[in-house]
């Protein structure tokens, strides 16, 4: 009896540790389930990409590399499903988000729109539509003459007595007594008078000793008609205008030289305007302008550029234009404020893009491009020219056709908001770690061999690399390559190099035939 109490507690202790081992296995197997859903049906939890997910999404046509918790991205299933970590659908990973463009991030459609994203064209084109700038009313200088005079004397009568005063060509503006010509001309008086064979060359002599001393041709012809000494000078405006300064009053003694008054004519004046730096490359002497002054509304003033003033204010970094306007009525005087409106010599055709499209991080000058996948931007290094018209020139960093943002610039402020901020918005910062951006290199080249996954160049020197002139293939770019882009085309590439033997062409851009080449890269 004892021993088979023995063999019954035996036997329910087996039971119950077969019990326990079967709960603990199904345990298992069912938290196995939880952890990866695929399990039951054969499929594994993926550590990396697996072949067997490579396959295209039916509703979007993009293939499809994995699927992934955004808020566990490190781990990654090969199937769709609910995720086992939270309440939530699982996101699928595509092929075009890993081999995008190096740098670049993702910004969902749905959020594009809520934010009022929007992109234009990079266009090829004349940058020559006007601009305006402000100027003042000055006096024209080459209009300016002075009165002076030739002796001394002393101001008797001055016919101007205030500044601004309306003179006309011809007219009297002062009177000076002149000691210097009475002996002259009592000496010529008096030879006149002379009976004798020589007298007429002592004549001759004595009227050249009053041209000499400064009598006009007037005052000599008053003293050869009526023989009275001429003791007074009468002084006239050698042109029309106002009388600007006047630097005499009456009983004032003056030396032979001094200047009394100075005549500015209104026939026509300058206008001195301020323009830009960046404007300033598109004026040229000769360009017509329009002008308005608030003073004459509805009144337009038509004229040209006379040049631009060699010096830069160093306050508002602007060059001055001097623009001359005729002005037949006298309507515009000095002072008047002007609104002026260039127009811009021609240029030939530049790339140019919407200027909001351009952002200025203090050490770059960037601009957002658009990816083949529409979602995704790349910041691009980009050299500028003149603007116009809300438009700027690009000179060095995008190709006609390529697609840029215009708008939703205040997420690209810093360098911050390029790596982080904007990767934000794609919802896969931690599965996406940021890496450095390789450097870009240029060069010019002649189109040898187009095969299918190589483009063969020979080009010139690259100074980036210190590299020599060679013929070389390199990895066609992920964009498409131009329509006329044929084999012994001149070329402007861009290039990265991936490791020491694979050099990647991130944009071609066909040359016109007469392009000069260059002998340094850019």
């Amino acid at each position: 009896m004892k021993k088979s109490s023995q063999i019954k507690i035996g036997l329910v202790i087996a039971g119950a540790s077969l019990l326990t081992g079967g709960a603990w296995w199904i345990g298992l197997n069912q938290g196995q389930r939880m952890v990866n859903p695929t399990a039951a049906s054969g499929g594994a939890m993926a550590a990396a990409t697996p072949a067997s997910t490579d396959e295209a999404n039916p509703a979007s046509g993009r293939r499809v590399l994995y699927w992934y918790d955004p808020m566990v991205p490190a781990q990654r299933f090969d199937r769709p499903g609910r995720s086992p970590y939270m309440d939530m659908a699982l996101v699928p990973k595509y092929a075009d988000d890993v081999d995008g463009m190096a740098g670049s991030v993702a910004v969902n459609p749905q959020v594009q729109q809520s934010l009022g994203i929007r992109t234009a064209t990079v266009t090829s084109g004349p940058l020559n539509a006007p601009f305006e700038a402000s100027g003042t009313v000055a006096y024209n200088e080459r209009e300016a003459t002075v009165v002076s005079t030739r002796v001394a004397g002393t101001v008797e009568r001055l016919l101007v007595r205030a500044p601004l005063d309306s003179v006309q060509r011809g007219q009297a503006v002062a009177e000076l007594f002149v000691p210097e010509w009475l002996a002259a001309q009592e000496e010529f008086l008096a030879v006149r008078k002379t009976q004798g064979t020589d007298v007429g060359l002592l004549v001759d002599a004595a009227r050249q000793r009053m041209v000499i001393a400064g009598m006009p041709d007037d005052v000599i012809r008053a003293v050869e008609q009526s023989g009275q000494l001429q003791r007074r000078m009468t002084l006239t405006a050698t042109s029309g205008g106002v009388v600007s300064e006047l630097a005499v009053r009456e009983g004032l003694a003056v030396a032979a030289g001094s200047v009394l008054m100075r005549v500015n004519g209104l026939s026509s004046v300058w206008v001195n305007a301020d323009v830009p730096e960046s404007q300033a490359s598109g004026i040229r002497s000769g360009a017509t302008i329009e002008g308005m002054t608030p003073a004459l509304p509805g009144e337009v003033f038509r004229g040209r550029v006379s040049g631009l003033l060699p010096e830069v204010n160093a306050t508002t970094r602007t060059i001055r234009a001097r623009i001359e306007l005729p002005n037949p009525r006298g309507r515009l005087l000095p002072g008047m404020f002007i609104s002026l409106r260039f127009g811009r010599v021609a240029q030939g055709n530049v790339l140019q893009v919407p200027t909001e499209a351009v952002i200025q991080t203090g050490r770059r000058t960037i601009v957002m491009v658009v990816g083949e996948s529409n979602g995704r931007f790349r910041p691009v290094d980009v050299e500028t020219g003149a603007e116009a018209n809300g438009f700027t020139e690009i000179r060095k960093g995008l190709l006609a056709g390529q697609r840029v943002a215009v708008s939703g610039q205040f997420l690209l402020d810093s360098e911050a908001s390029l790596t982080t901020g904007l990767a934000r918005l794609s919802g896969d910062i931690m599965s996406q770690p940021s890496s450095p951006a390789r450097p870009v290199h240029h060069g010019e080249g002649i189109v040898e061999a187009i095969d299918t996954g190589e483009v063969t160049l020979s080009h010139g020197p690259i100074a980036t690399l210190k590299w020599g002139a060679m013929t070389m293939p390199f990895k066609r770019p992920a964009t498409a390559l131009p329509a006329n882009l044929t084999v012994g085309s001149r070329v402007a590439f861009e290039f990265e190099a991936h490791g020491d033997n694979e050099f990647r062409l991130i944009r071609l851009q066909v040359l016109p035939a007469n392009t000069p080449p260059k002998d340094k890269s850019p």
